[in-house]
């Protein structure tokens, strides 16, 4: 399998369930570094991507990785260490409530792309099933987790199904963390709303929200879309 290229760096997934995919790109360049973090994690890495669009789009001198299956936190640390930026990233091989438990630094910022089917599903790829099903990772213990390493005027973006979005404000609302923008996508102008990217911090403030349509027809990408993602695609 050829590693995913794109313009600042590549991508190795061979080793990896889940591969580069549209919402990872979207969350890494949606997430708001307003605030210019100093210090970023990324919770559930799989491959870095996220943490290398953060490392391309920042200079934050610590860019964090975290990422409990084996295979995909080697091919992680190596995808790491074969870009530009392999000295300000560092990925660790825990589960979350392990790194909460050890941690003492709070991030200025926390950007996830969870796992996400609560259905059970199954592909017969147990490792790609376990990375898209939240009992790996429940909203609940990924949230918990981000409210414990948070820095106070840090934030928190994410990325999950828009039918879930409820009940996940309502979880972040229980560990205070309160949204400041959503962004709900859908794939065509026609189609229904499928993800919601959204920001949280520990301030209630008026919520910035909007839409984004990635595609007008086949292949046919909207302004907006490519505005989003064109420092990083290369064929944008």
């Amino acid at each position: 399998m050829k590693p995913f290229k794109f313009k600042q760096f590549a991508i190795d997934q061979d080793r990896c369930a889940m591969k580069v995919g549209t919402d990872g790109v979207l969350l890494g360049a949606w997430a708001s570094i307003k605030n210019n973090p100093e210090s970023i994690l990324d919770i559930g890495a799989g491959t870095g991507l996220i943490a290398l669009m953060m490392a391309q789009r920042c200079f934050a001198e610590t860019i964090d990785a975290l990422e409990i299956d084996e295979d995909a936190y080697e091919q992680c640390v190596s995808n790491f260490e074969t870009s530009d930026w392999g000295d300000r990233l560092f990925c660790y091989h825990a589960g979350l409530d392990e790194f909460v438990d050890e941690w003492e630094d709070p991030y200025d910022l926390i950007i996830s792309n969870p796992p996400f089917y609560s259905e059970d599903v199954s592909s017969g790829d147990a490792a790609r099933d376990n990375a898209r099903q939240n009992q790996s990772l429940p909203f609940d213990e990924l949230l918990e987790g981000v409210s414990k390493l948070m820095a106070p005027n840090g934030s928190f973006a994410t990325i999950i199904p828009f039918k879930e979005e409820e009940t996940f404000l309502k979880l972040a609302n229980s560990f205070k963390l309160y949204p400041q923008r959503i962004t709900r996508v859908k794939g065509t102008p026609t189609s229904e709303i499928k993800r919601s990217m959204m920001q949280f911090g520990f301030e209630k403030v008026s919520v910035d929200t909007d839409e984004l349509t990635i595609e007008l027809g086949r292949h046919k990408y909207t302004e907006a879309y490519v505005a989003l993602t064109k420092d990083f695609y290369l064929k944008m």
